[in-house]
């Protein structure tokens, strides 16, 4: 029989203690979010039932998670989803992290284009779980959504979370290779917009070991920024309609390096954008 020790409000206390002692910065939310997606509940019903009692089963799986995390395991990857936007999505560690600063990204594709009828072609390239493309296919109905990425366990995901968020009988294209060489060479987009990997390999050092012990770095980080995305501009011009755009999420120290290449590569227009920090990292190019 369980006793007091064994309810929500005392193995709240235990595991954020705990997790405190192992450097975890957001020891308290953690604890809550992991443990009422044990319980299925809102992590908000844990301070209306703080008394109740966890079963022995409830407490050794409970237990796990925490001990998980205290080895800076991310939450996200524990639960096996993160909220974005407007959806819950699939993670395992094949895929990066939905990020609050990638959603800024989709508020702006849709801030410019809000005209709900228009019929327009766009391409989630370096897609990952495919929070980019599929929020802007959620939002905009009309819109014929294709997805990219080097990683066919990345796609998965995708394809999992196009079928649970979307629930659709529009049909989607995924396709699997490096960048944008995988798509049909008449195939033509009126957006694309990415999230690709922009760290530069240096940085790795300064990086969070949430991040750098568990997400996969071929979709964080890059050996040569420049060659790279140098690429993706080349590429992206012969995938693009006439007036097309690319939008990236990108490093705040190389967004003047982007917007300045792609002017000499051709593109009619480049402007940089501020995210919520006041960092310049997100980058619109019109060809």
């Amino acid at each position: 029989m369980a006793d007091s020790q064994d309810n929500v409000l005392n193995l709240l206390k235990k595991s954020e203690e705990f997790l405190k002692k192992k450097n975890i910065p957001s020891a308290r939310l953690d604890a809550e979010i992991l443990l009422a997606d044990l319980l299925k509940i809102q992590r908000v019903k844990l301070y209306i039932d703080f008394e109740r009692p966890l079963s022995l089963s409830e407490k050794d799986e409970y237990r796990e998670r925490i001990v998980q995390r205290s080895k800076f395991k991310p939450t996200a990857y524990i639960i096996g989803k993160k909220a974005f936007f407007d959806s819950e999505f699939h993670v395992n560690e094949s895929v990066l992290i939905p990020r609050p600063e990638t959603e800024e990204l989709v508020a702006w594709v849709l801030e410019e284009y809000p005209n709900k009828e228009n019929n327009l072609e766009v391409l989630d390239l370096c897609s990952g779980s495919g929070c980019i493309g599929i929020s802007l296919a959620k939002a905009r109905k009309e819109w014929k959504v294709s997805f990219t990425d080097a990683s066919e366990s990345a796609l998965e995901i995708n394809r999992k979370n196009i079928q649970e968020i979307l629930n659709t009988e529009r049909s989607f294209e995924l396709y699997h290779g490096d960048l944008l060489s995988p798509i049909p060479n008449e195939t033509k987009f009126d957006l694309i917009v990415s999230n690709p990997p922009y760290i530069p390999e240096s940085d790795k050092p300064s990086i969070m070991p949430d991040v750098a012990e568990y997400e996969p770095h071929f979709a964080l980080f890059v050996s040569d920024f420049q060659g790279f995305h140098t690429k993706i501009l080349t590429e992206a011009k012969t995938k693009l309609k006439p007036q097309g755009r690319l939008y990236l999420e990108t490093h705040p120290r190389y967004s003047s390096w982007l917007k300045e290449t792609a002017l000499s590569l051709g593109y009619s227009q480049a402007d940089l954008k501020k995210d919520l920090s006041g960092r310049d990292s997100f980058v619109r190019l019109i060809l």
